[in-house]
């Protein structure tokens, strides 16, 4: 059995029972299959909308996967929830599954208003490679006129960049579950579907010329603080390979390294919360992002959960199997909402 077909039977979760608080309706918007979550309990104005982007590296995961997720935010921020099911890899083929996230995105930002939704009022969220997708649909639509503005983003954990392997937090939570650093480009390989023998030169850089004056300048450990920096140890100058570089050229896409935006779209994104997490190898990925949108005034609410892993939220809703850290990063997730 395929690793991946393994791991989505494991992630795809128990079911879920009968909610008493929600409708919950499976749809398809323009083909992309989404569940959407309505509050049962009368608005006497047009509520918030929430997209959700689910996690999994793109190539698990699922709307029932992330069902208690789901629900929790629909029932704790008052708000109708949209969970995206874009089809993953290998399946669907990069970049397929941003497509369908901002195919679903546009759709609802249009018919919000049939599901008692404010258009102006829309926020749209994901942890990992849901992050990924968040922040692609948000720097994609950040200027667009013939649609309503997405009013804000969260991004849990996010995977953001696959230039560097080797920051702080790459090295500090090397080995550590669920996701070490070099299960990350394993997965990445997967994903976009190239021959995973490539993980080696791309964990020691050798896919990033010199010349690429976008990574020295935002995908740079002196731009971590300090706090988030003991016992780092730069690591060895790489050797460029160019036909890594040439085997890889989606890697320096925005669609799959947000953090590589130009300054002209990040300063288009919406208001942002980040969070990240101590254990996780894509801590400083968040630390980054959130300096890039700063810089270009954007307003960012961040949390650092410092017991957090990366994972985490996944874990939510399943009882004496949860972990603290799931519901710290869902009662971020719900009051960030809340605010807007």
């Amino acid at each position: 059995m395929e690793e991946h077909t393994l791991v989505r039977l494991i992630t795809d979760g128990l079911p879920a029972w009968w909610d008493s608080q929600l409708f919950i309706k499976d749809l398809h918007f323009d083909g992309v299959p989404v569940r959407i979550y309505l509050p049962r309990e009368p608005s006497a104005s047009k509520r918030r909308g929430v997209i959700f982007i689910h996690g999994g590296c793109g190539i698990f995961g699922s709307i029932r996967t992330y069902e208690r997720i789901c629900r929790n935010i629909a029932r704790k921020s008052d708000s109708v929830v949209v969970s995206v099911g874009y089809h993953v890899a290998p399946e669907q083929k990069y970049p397929g599954q941003t497509l369908e996230c901002l195919t679903a995105t546009v759709h609802f930002l249009k018919a919000a208003e049939t599901y008692g939704v404010d258009p102006a009022r829309v926020i749209v969220c994901g942890d990992s490679v849901g992050g990924t997708f968040t922040a692609s649909v948000c720097q994609e639509l950040g200027h667009r006129t013939d649609i309503p503005k997405i009013r804000a983003q969260v991004l849990i954990y996010p995977f953001l960049q696959a230039l560097n392997f080797n920051l702080p937090s790459h090295q500090k939570n090397a080995t550590v579950a669920f996701l070490t650093r070099e299960r990350t480009v394993n997965f990445i390989l997967k994903y976009l579907n190239k021959d995973c023998s490539l993980k080696e030169p791309i964990l020691a850089g050798s896919h990033v010329p010199e010349s690429n004056l976008k990574y020295r300048k935002w995908i740079n450990p002196d731009l971590i603080p300090d706090v988030f920096k003991l016992g780092y140890k730069p690591p060895l100058p790489s050797l460029f390979s160019p036909q890594v570089h040439e085997e890889v050229q989606e890697l320096f896409e925005p669609w799959v390294s947000p953090l590589l935006a130009e300054d002209a779209v990040v300063c288009g994104v919406p208001d942002t919360c980040i969070v990240t997490c101590e254990h996780d190898v894509l801590r400083d990925e968040g630390l980054l992002y959130k300096k890039r949108l700063e810089d270009n005034n954007v307003r960012v609410t961040w949390h650092h959960v410092e017991k957090g892993f990366h994972s985490a939220l996944g874990f939510f809703g399943y009882g004496i199997f949860s972990f603290p850290s799931s519901s710290t990063i869902m009662n971020h997730t719900v009051d960030f909402i809340k605010g807007y």
